[in-house]
């Protein structure tokens, strides 16, 4: 069954083989709905097993915090079953949408099937790897057959960047700020139209966590499953004849639009969410340090993987001073108090997703800004250099 959703797939997509795959991540596993788990329960009853390494995606449950989330008894048990049958079926409970901080990195050129969209980036773009957009429940029909259709991103003329866009007259401490690569990939996301874009004077050293920012906010904003930035990421490419010269209004445009209000220093913030993708041992660290010890007075929701958390106790870390989501995140199961509110967040992909999924409204700002804001109670955000 698995292999005939897969080859009818690749019909409708116009794709004229398959391609071995030498792993999956699966995005099917959240629960949206019973049709879900039961499809994933027919998959077990007629004995299906992952036939290559497989990851999942967040589930609609946090496992290791009792009572976290607040769905009705009969969906939360609808949603376990759910995660259970994916755990028959073979695959790795990680239970987080940053599967290559979780160990799962394939290597440069390998053909794999990914789902989630900050992944899918992430893959792609980071890694090398080549992974189209997959949606559930293909994601894991492909892993049970160890196929994909080769088709997208799995194919070399798709990879190739069709614009370029020069940074290189951007203000260079802007871009030396955590904030600037979440609004860079929402704009991206805004601007590509189904392109494949290059970027040339970025800085040649930047770290994971930023890039994973960036295509995170890329993915949700608009269908960008892969870009490049010259000397930085490993695909080679030539460079395209379309050349946009970047400046800083648009990218301000891009900021505000990240955010459903305006707001002031000094207003009311309800709530404080970060990791969207999944926090990072050293996402961690930073907030620590932003905070120099000392007690917020507004809610930190810190949405991370069970493999970051085995790291913060590994080292002792005090994360008291937040609640920390594991498995699942704020957007996608209930979390946040009931009735709404205002919620900032350092991350492109929150504040894409928080308003229609939450109700709430919702601020971009700096993680320096979601520690100062959850210390004084009310709305601290840095403007200057976006001035």
């Amino acid at each position: 069954m698995a292999l005939r959703i897969v080859v009818e797939t690749g019909r409708l997509l116009g794709a004229s083989r398959l391609v071995p795959i030498a792993s999956a991540h699966i995005d099917g596993c959240l629960y949206h709905g019973d049709s879900g788990t039961l499809f994933a329960e027919r998959l077990v009853s007629d004995g299906g097993k992952v036939a290559v390494p497989t990851t999942l995606n967040v589930g609609a449950l946090d496992l290791l915090h009792a009572g976290r989330v607040k769905l009705a008894p009969e969906r939360a048990a609808m949603a376990r079953r759910m995660m259970d049958a994916y755990l028959k079926l073979g695959c790795r409970p990680t239970w987080t949408c940053a599967p290559y901080q979780a160990g799962h990195r394939p290597a440069f050129g390998q053909h794999v099937a990914w789902g989630e969209s900050n992944a899918v980036a992430f893959c792609n773009t980071v890694l090398g790897a080549r992974t189209e957009r997959y949606g559930d429940f293909l994601d894991i029909c492909a892993a049970i057959s160890g196929r994909a259709p080769e088709t997208g991103l799995h194919l070399d003329d798709n990879r190739r960047p069709s614009l370029l866009v020069d940074c290189g007259s951007l203000d260079r401490r802007l871009v030396a700020e955590e904030a600037f690569w979440p609004v860079l990939g929402a704009w991206l996301g805004e601007t590509a139209a189904g392109k494949v874009v290059a970027f040339t004077g970025l800085p040649q050293e930047i770290d994971e966590d930023r890039l994973k920012a960036m295509g995170a906010a890329a993915a949700s904003t608009g269908s960008v499953g892969l870009f490049h930035i010259e000397g930085v990421t490993p695909e080679r490419f030539e460079r395209p004849q379309e050349v946009l010269k970047l400046e800083g209004a648009m990218l301000h445009a891009a900021r505000d639009r990240l955010s459903t209000v305006r707001a002031k220093a000094g207003d009311r913030v309800d709530a404080i969410a970060v990791g969207s993708p999944h926090f990072s041992i050293d996402e961690f660290l930073r907030l620590s340090s932003h905070l120099k010890g000392r007690k917020p007075a507004i809610p930190i929701y810190v949405c991370t993987g069970r493999h970051t958390l085995a790291e913060v106790e590994r080292l002792a870390l005090d994360v008291s001073a937040f609640t920390v989501v594991a498995d699942t995140c704020i957007v996608v199961t209930p979390i946040l108090p009931e009735g709404g509110g205002l919620l900032l967040t350092n991350s492109g992909k929150f504040a894409h997703y928080t308003r229609p999924n939450t109700g709430f409204d919702v601020l971009y700002g700096s993680l320096a800004d979601c520690a100062e804001t959850a210390v004084a109670g009310r709305l601290v955000r840095e403007e200057s250099l976006w001035r």
